[in-house]
């Protein structure tokens, strides 16, 4: 880098350390100090431990999970954890191989560990790594730990790492956890017998390189599920993932391979999971008997609806069983739990706070399934992060619901939106890099909480709330408290016809989000979803026009 005459990648390498956020670390592989390499690995590990030893001064030994997925560099900064946390007298349970990340998740409650680090960069680019840290719930770390860990990592220079392991305090853990984690992933199967009748369901399934294809298909097989095609290309370990341009089932690109072999086979379901598997992406025909995708807010409409009515068919739901999904995630989920009169619990966007919501109910009620726009489900407490595993497994049995009564999961997410509204969502996100690009963003936030909308796309606005203030104002000007566990930097706004618009900054790359939904009740029968569809499109950029964007 010294050499080259251009000295960009010397000064992006350099220019600042690679930030430790509440979720961790992530960043491009490389030499620097901003990059991801073994000694910012290195130092992030030194100050988790620190923080460790002084968290449980009380306990004799302290022990974690590290787990890593399949990307290049993944392994040798897994070991390199292992061996700093060891070096610091601390007892590690390291994964044999790539694992998913949910299994990290369960391996730390499992084995009664009181934190974990999963080296992963979930769907990001193949240039990418990162450095995921749990709490012993196994959740990612919440207030006040993710400061706290935060501050012992800022304090710690590469001198302070202690990089030489102890290999005594080395365990490597694997298929006798692999076997415990996909026998609990079975009990959360509500009705067997129609598996049963439909084992012969054909699956197309795809873990674009990633450690789904460790356990997925097994989990599949165990539910009775014996016709199940893996996309051969992509069962390949590969941190370049050399089929896709990305590695993410939210992109329609990533699901070509599957498609087309699903086509071959006149397949009844396609599924992938990204390359830590704790997303999954689907994809279905539709009346045309065409190929589409179903949407991450579709997913998650569709296991609740599910869940809720299959578990009240089978006698399996309980009083003060609930359900949760994320502040920006679809609201027609509220319809669903008002007419079935189950709680619904409205959450921060991100997993660790669907966690936060099963921790706090622990032994009072029971959590039946939580998920967010952005794919990820978990459909069961005993791993506290999304999980592909189950949900792959759990929407197969869905698939095999609706092919029992002669129907597709197209005609499944009909049947939501003839009884409970159509509903269209569009995510938003407005690139600002760099310092001006953060100085951009806090000033169009700045100016939303200013000067509000009145109107969105020709939607009187009734509603507002502010995360931020934790206050919500309606029409008449009444303000009410916002009950919700801390402060969160999002605005949203509600119309008269139901329109919801939500914006927040990401907290992980230089942009701003808006969601936007757009509700439809005049659909009365399937054959009107493509018009419902082209009229929330119009509407959409009529809302784009009323935000400026």
């Amino acid at each position: 880098m010294l050499d080259n005459s251009d000295k960009t990648d010397l000064i992006e390498s350099f220019y600042k350390n690679l930030e430790f956020g509440t979720g961790g670390l992530r960043g491009i592989m490389g030499a620097g100090s901003n990059r991801m390499n073994i000694y910012t690995v290195g130092m992030a590990t030194q100050g988790f431990a620190n923080y460790l030893k002084k968290n449980f001064t009380d306990r004799k030994n302290i022990a974690v999970v590290v787990c890593h997925d399949c990307r290049n560099n993944s392994r040798l900064f897994a070991e390199t954890v292992a061996n700093i946390f060891s070096a610091n007298g601390i007892k590690v349970y390291l994964f044999d191989d790539m694992r998913p990340t949910p299994e990290c998740s369960f391996a730390i409650r499992h084995l009664g560990c009181q934190a974990g680090v999963n080296v992963t960069a979930s769907h990001n680019p193949k240039e990418y790594n990162g450095y995921k840290a749990y709490w012993e719930d196994g959740a990612q770390v919440l207030a006040p730990h993710d400061t706290g860990i935060i501050d012992e990592v800022n304090k710690v220079t590469v001198d302070d790492v202690k990089f030489a392991g102890n290999s005594n305090l080395i365990e490597m853990i694997g298929e006798d956890i692999d076997k415990v984690y996909l026998e609990k992933i079975k009990t959360i199967c509500i009705d067997p017998a129609v598996i049963a009748r439909q084992k012969d369901l054909k699956i197309v399934y795809t873990p674009l390189h990633g450690t789904g294809m460790t356990l997925i298909p097994r989990s599949l097989k165990l539910w009775g599920f014996e016709n199940v095609h893996c996309v051969k290309e992509q069962m390949v370990k590969s941190g370049d993932f050399p089929t896709v341009v990305s590695p993410n089932p939210e992109n329609g690109e990533a699901l070509t391979l599957a498609i087309r072999d699903a086509k071959a086979l006149d397949a009844d379901i396609v599924m992938a999971s990204d390359p830590d598997a704790d997303r999954v992406g689907m994809a279905c025909k539709n009346d045309k008997g065409e190929w589409i995708l179903i949407n991450g807010n579709q997913t998650c409409m569709i296991f609740l609806y599910y869940i809720i009515t299959n578990r009240k068919a089978m006698g399996k739901m309980k009083k003060g069983d609930f359900i949760v999904k994320t502040i920006v995630t679809t609201e027609v989920i509220r319809k669903i739990a008002e007419k079935q009169s189950i709680e619904l619990r409205d959450c921060y966007t991100g997993f660790k706070w669907i966690a936060h919501e099963i921790a706090i109910s622990e032994g009072k009620q029971q959590y039946i399934g939580g998920g967010e726009e952005s794919y990820g489900f978990l459909a069961q407490d005993f791993v506290r992060d999304k999980d592909a595993v189950s949900a792959c497994s759990l929407l197969a049995e869905i698939c095999a619901y609706a092919k029992d009564r002669g129907k597709t999961i197209y005609d499944l997410l009909m049947d939501i939106y003839l009884e409970y509204g159509f509903s269209k969502e569009t995510t938003i996100n407005v690139v600002k890099p760099g310092k001006s690009g953060a100085d951009e963003i806090k000033q169009m936030m700045t100016n939303f909480r200013d000067n509000p909308p009145k109107e969105l796309g020709g939607s009187k606005v009734v509603l507002l709330k502010d995360y931020q203030t934790l206050e919500q104002v309606d029409v008449t000007g009444n303000k009410t408290k916002l009950h919700m566990p801390t402060t969160s930097n999002v605005l949203q706004w509600f119309c008269e016809d139901e329109t919801k618009v939500s914006v927040r900054p990401s907290g992980t790359e230089p942009k701003i989000k808006f969601y936007i939904e757009v509700k439809d009740n005049s659909m009365k029968k399937a054959s009107e979803y493509d018009a419902c569809v082209n009229r929330a499109e119009i509407k959409v950029e009529a809302i784009k026009k009323s935000l400026n964007l």
